[in-house]
């Protein structure tokens, strides 16, 4: 037994051959350059105000697309357990869970000649508020998602986030400058949202209460049908 009481036999839990053959074997590691933006704006079945059909023929010639294409920039979000002290105990306190907090998402857009993608997310913010009567919408109306995917070496997507009930809150202003001749505009938009779900093992979640209610019932049904076979049988616990 060594000083400290860990045996001098026991081994790593993990080889050097085996950690190189994590990062480059079949599974490599996840590049942060390589990734998809899919925007989804707010539907327009609903006309909003004047603005919801230039929102449509975004969507309806390429705008849409393009835009999270030029998505140079962006982060996957990040999430918080909101917590109290739980103080009526004996002992150090304890940290309950009472909620989570999302922060905003800040992605960087490419601008062609014409600023298509910045007049894109000036309508989507119109659909919030009326430019003409200054009447704020209704929050339905506005609200879209995003989708974030990370992708393989193969332009496999492997895993994924998606913006919940999100929409442009804020539009960065933008530098102009004789002396910069040698790059081209860009454009950072700040998106709020609700929530923010992964699409692997959350994309269905969650759930409509009609569904959770109907597979509780289900359930229910299912123990009660058991409980009277087993007494059929004059079994008992």
């Amino acid at each position: 037994m060594a000083f400290g009481g860990i045996s001098q036999d026991e081994k790593a839990y993990g080889t050097l051959n085996e950690i190189i053959s994590g990062i480059f074997g079949y599974d490599g590691v996840s590049r942060p350059n390589r990734y998809e933006v899919t925007l989804y704006p707010p539907s327009s079945s609903n006309q909003v105000n004047e603005f919801t059909s230039v929102m449509g023929e975004a969507l309806g010639d390429g705008t849409v697309r393009s835009t999270g294409h030029k998505c140079e920039s962006i982060s996957m979000p990040g999430r918080s357990l909101n917590t109290s002290e739980d103080g009526n105990i004996y002992g150090p306190v304890r940290k309950v869970v009472n909620g989570q907090s999302f922060a905003d998402v800040s992605a960087t857009f490419q601008c062609d000649s014409n600023m298509r993608e910045k007049k894109y997310f000036e309508t989507w913010q119109r659909l919030a508020y009326n430019p003409q009567t200054f009447a704020v919408g209704y929050y339905h109306d506005y609200v879209g998602s995003v989708d974030i995917h990370t992708l393989d070496e193969q332009h496999n997507k492997r895993y994924g986030v998606q913006l919940v009930e999100a929409y442009p809150v804020s539009i960065n202003e933008q530098s102009l400058s004789y002396s910069t001749n040698d790059t081209y505009q860009t454009l950072t938009v700040n998106f709020a949202y609700r929530y923010w779900k992964n699409l692997t093992d959350e994309a269905t979640l969650p759930r409509p209460l009609g569904e959770r209610l109907a597979e509780r019932s289900a359930a229910t049904t299912a123990r009660r049908i058991s409980a009277n076979k087993l007494g059929l049988y004059g079994i008992s616990y």
